[in-house]
């Protein structure tokens, strides 16, 4: 590339707990794997309401500027991107508002408390006419992009059922502080919206259209104590008074999918013993192939003649799977998580300096929210419940 056509790009970062770290240090590092991007993120602005948290953040990330107030980013002509990292609550007001000053958004899932929030943004891009992505980072593994193309490709024949599950135990203390995450109307759903939401853009992503749903759903430690103070991430060791947790610690769901396919999809935050156990098996008429997100440049492979006594094989996906040579030269190498949002902002700034969308889009994130919603729906009532089909528009 002509290096005559790298210019600059401000960026922002509005909430700045270990989401927005994982922003910055993405736009820090995205020209290190991707020289020829066309666009060089420079850090303008970092907004949180938390004392002392933007201005920590200035001189350690080299942001030129720390702000309280998230609506000063808005008003910058320095900033013509904006990640949004802030909590649940508030992706609709901010997400809106980053559209309609015509500034490209990148916005962490689930964009809102509920469908009518996700669709509310997703609008507001349209109507703006900036590009977005949302942070369904765990389509961006290598392994992941591999094995949506042997399944696109026909290697493992037709799909006929697959087993999803996002299992982790960051609930699952009792000494787990009642933030925001544990209340309907700031957090929405619980492990609907925090990993079902991942579970079901990776189904989207590798089998294609779901069509209905039925679930259940159930909260296994139905108090907390408040926090007394500011909070970041998943806080332990709250001494305030006792709270209600308003959303599902898990959820257990069967799917059935436009192609015929059948999936079953589970996901806890209060499994004990599992630790971001992340991942999916996937049968076919003539193979399978399964992917641990804890073992990330991995795929287990079983295919061949015989669709009886097939063994399964160890793949460590290498160059040419995904974006994996960006990051190493040779199979085996591991990646890390942070790698996977470096993946995402490179698709954020393609999607900005070719003027089409890349990567994952808020149409992702509204095909996802409403996906969730109809889980919701589904446990509440007890019945199989249709996807809409305007949900499932391509």
């Amino acid at each position: 590339m002509d290096h005559g056509d790298v210019r600059p790009i401000g960026v922002a970062v509005i909430g700045f707990g270990w989401m927005g770290r994982v922003h910055a240090q993405a736009y820090t590092r995205v020209r290190h794997h991707f020289p020829d991007l066309g666009l060089v993120p420079e850090l303008v602005a970092v907004a949180d309401d938390v004392p002392g948290r933007a201005e920590e953040a200035t001189p350690q990330f080299g942001f030129a500027t720390a702000l309280r107030d998230w609506r000063q980013v808005l008003t910058d002509p320095r900033i013509q991107a904006v990640s949004v990292t802030a909590p649940n609550w508030l992706h609709r007001e901010i997400g809106v508002a980053v559209a309609e000053a015509g500034r490209h958004l990148w916005i962490e899932k689930p964009v809102g408390v509920t469908a009518d929030d996700t669709r509310a943004v997703c609008a507001a891009v349209q109507a703006a006419g900036v590009q977005s992505a949302v942070g369904f980072n765990y389509r961006n593994a290598p392994a992941v992009a591999r094995a949506q193309e042997m399944i696109a490709a026909g290697d493992i024949g037709r799909v006929t059922h697959a087993r999803f599950h996002f299992l982790s135990d960051y609930a699952a203390s009792p000494d787990g502080a009642l933030t925001w995450r544990y209340e309907r109307a700031l957090g929405g759903n619980g492990v609907l919206g925090d990993l079902a939401s991942h579970a079901v853009d990776l189904v989207r992503f590798l089998l294609g259209d779901i069509t209905s749903v039925v679930a259940d759903t159930a909260v296994f430690l139905p108090e907390r104590a408040r926090s007394v103070g500011p909070t970041a991430g998943h806080a332990r060791g709250a001494h305030g008074e006792m709270g209600t947790v308003e959303n599902e610690d898990y959820v257990a769901a069967l799917m059935r999918l436009a192609s015929g396919a059948r999936v079953v999809l589970e996901a806890s935050r209060v499994a004990v013993g599992e630790q971001n156990t992340y991942g999916f098996e996937v049968h076919g008429t003539t193979g399978a192939l399964s992917w641990d997100f804890r073992r990330m440049g991995e795929l287990a492979v079983s295919r061949g003649g015989s669709p009886q006594d097939q063994s399964v094989a160890t793949v460590y996906v290498g160059p040419g799977a995904g974006h994996y040579a960006a990051f190493q030269p040779g199979a085996g190498i591991a990646m890390g998580y942070d790698d996977l949002k470096i993946i995402e902002a490179r698709e954020f700034l393609r999607s900005i300096a070719e003027g089409r969308p890349h990567g994952a889009t808020l149409d992702d994130a509204v095909r996802a929210a409403v996906t969730v919603d109809a889980l919701a729906a589904s446990s509440d009532s007890a019945a199989w419940i249709d996807v809409p089909a305007a949900s499932r528009v391509g």
